[in-house]
């Protein structure tokens, strides 16, 4: 279980830094076992923005940009394919660690040109999976500002969850025993109901209430998917989880926040108007989830399914 300080003090009224909440937890009875701290990562590196981008004398796909930098005008050899004139990105000058490749950049010519340093991806910052060209920030950044505000970056704490503490899977039940303990004020707000405008169309069974004993459903009508706002991308992004769309980012959320372990489907492509969680039926409940990978979940295992109880659509609280 990972969360962020800015998390916590969603929930949690208090003045403690990062080694005396996970001092407290330790004395709660949870294993902590690591504070990871990405601003000490991310300290070498700063806004900078291309003033002119070249093609490379020797190379095609390489192109020699002049940058404004924290350390004035710098000449950087850059092969991603939208470093352009006018990009405001993030620049690592020589001798910083660049975690994602796992190198300390040196002063030595690429192709017979000398760069002085390098604009950077989020894969090479450990920020995101995509690496197929630099980062493109906002034109508002001043150059020079450290990566890490720009970002959001904080401190993490990962702590192992005892299968006696389940309301420590979510920043909510953290929240309220660090305030019991005396760590701060509880501010966990509460959750206002809101009525239904109709009666839902779809219904759900259950037919293994010793794996599931409560299943609650709502249909919503109206629903846009599209990117979920910065700051709900930044907080999954920072605990190791990647930002899908605002739907699948809100399960994440909910699931970590609350502990409540929570799906979302289209009700266009739901096969009938029956929800029914049951056990697993081996080979013949074959999913392919969202992480890839296909299961065939045994009779141990909670499954989602509709056409009236026919097809698998998920595994309860674990994958949809």
């Amino acid at each position: 279980m990972k969360f962020t300080l800015s998390w916590l003090k969603a929930h949690l009224d208090t003045e403690a830094q990062v080694d005396q909440v996970a001092e407290a937890m330790t004395m709660a009875g949870l294993e902590v076992e690591e504070v990871h701290d990405p601003i000490a990562a991310l300290a070498p590196f700063t806004v900078a923005r291309i003033v002119s981008a070249e093609r490379h004398p020797n190379a095609d796909r390489l192109q020699v940009c002049q940058v404004e930098t924290v350390d004035g005008m710098k000449e950087i050899v850059c092969g991603a394919p939208n470093a352009r004139a006018g990009l405001t990105t993030i620049y690592a000058p020589i001798g910083a660690y660049v975690p994602g490749l796992g190198v300390t950049l040196i002063e030595k010519p690429v192709r017979g040109v000398v760069s002085n340093g390098m604009l950077c991806s989020g894969a090479e910052l450990e920020l995101a999976d995509d690496s197929d060209g630099i980062l493109e920030l906002s034109d508002d950044l001043q150059v020079g500002a450290p990566a890490a505000g720009v970002f959001g970056a904080e401190p993490v704490i990962d702590f192992e969850v005892t299968p006696n503490r389940p309301d420590w899977l979510g920043v909510a039940g953290i929240a309220r025993d660090l305030a019991a303990a005396g760590l701060g004020k509880l501010t966990t707000p509460e959750i206002t109901p809101v009525a239904g405008a109709f009666d839902s169309p779809v219904s759900v069974t259950l037919e293994a209430p010793e794996l599931c004993p409560v299943f609650a459903g709502r249909v919503i009508r109206g629903v846009r998917n599209g990117p979920s706002p910065e700051w709900l991308q930044q907080r999954l992004t920072a605990i190791g989880l990647r930002p899908i769309n605002r739907l699948v980012d809100i399960t994440n959320l909910i699931s970590y926040d609350r502990a409540r372990p929570l799906h979302v489907y289209d009700l266009a492509s739901l096969s009938g108007d029956q929800i029914v969680v049951r056990a697993g039926r081996g080979e013949a409940d074959q999913i392919e989830a969202l992480d890839g990978k296909t299961y065939a979940p045994g009779a141990a295992d909670c499954v989602i399914s509709d056409a009236g109880g026919q097809r698998a659509i998920g595994l309860g609280g674990v994958m949809g």
